[in-house]
């Protein structure tokens, strides 16, 4: 077994993490999503090693679901290629911190490497080297169709209850966020979560997921702070 003290990993920040800010209900003080994974990551003991050419890289599914097979795989083989190097051919473990990206690279990637999705990072990585000191009253939780595709649900549910008194699994089908559909038709955005505010108990005013673009939407149609559950992670082992 690992001592905090060897612990390392690869963090792969997803070009949308990298890319986009805050949402709406977060002050300039609060960090953004690549800042708090890495602050976390730090307090639970690990050691991060990052692509050598992060800047560069994409999972390459913005590609793939545009029908652009040819930029997928050439995105996707040259990020693999640099994950195997920096983790010293899978030696260590590589984290994604969107489940959709994740999920992308498990199907176009190698057995090598060992990327692991962001709730089973946390849940099994994470939290059990960090104290959980001020839980939350209650959240709400919602799982991506990636999640739902690796099922990965009843982890998210066991995270969350990790951190918050009350959790509210979301029942959706599909967002309809798709990628960037929710912003060329946020039609489709509206009709995916048209249930979504009758979901959330009167009392909680806080939503996480996995996904960025997903979160855009959540935010929209509930009303309430919804962003990764990185956060939620961050602030109750503060």
């Amino acid at each position: 077994m690992n001592t905090v003290s060897d612990l390392k990993v690869v963090y792969f920040p997803s070009c949308i993490n990298r890319s986009m800010g805050k949402n709406s209900f977060q002050s300039a003080d609060d960090l953004q999503l690549t800042e708090i994974t890495h602050q976390l990551l730090v307090r639970a003991g690990y050691s991060i090693i990052y692509p050598d050419k992060m800047n560069t890289h994409c999972c390459g599914m913005p590609f793939s679901s545009k029908g652009f097979a040819e930029a997928n795989h050439t995105q996707s083989q040259a990020l693999e290629a640099d994950l195997l190097k920096v983790s010293e051919n899978g030696k260590y473990p590589v984290l994604y911190d969107m489940s959709p990206c994740f999920y992308h690279s498990k199907v176009e990637f190698s057995k090598t490497l060992k990327i692991v999705d962001p709730i089973e990072f946390m849940l099994d990585y994470v939290m059990p080297h960090l104290k959980v000191k001020n839980k939350k009253d209650t959240v709400a939780v919602f799982p991506v169709c990636s999640v739902k595709k690796i099922g990965k649900m009843e982890q998210l549910l066991a995270l969350a209850q990790l951190c918050a008194n009350e959790v509210t699994m979301i029942d959706s089908n599909c967002c309809g966020f798709a990628g960037d559909r929710g912003f060329l038709v946020p039609e489709l955005n509206d009709h995916g979560l048209r249930d979504l505010k009758a979901q959330i108990p009167a009392n909680c005013t806080e939503g996480y997921s996995t996904s960025r673009t997903c979160e855009i939407g959540f935010e929209k149609m509930s009303g309430i702070d919804f962003k990764s559950i990185f956060y939620l992670i961050e602030g109750v082992t503060r």
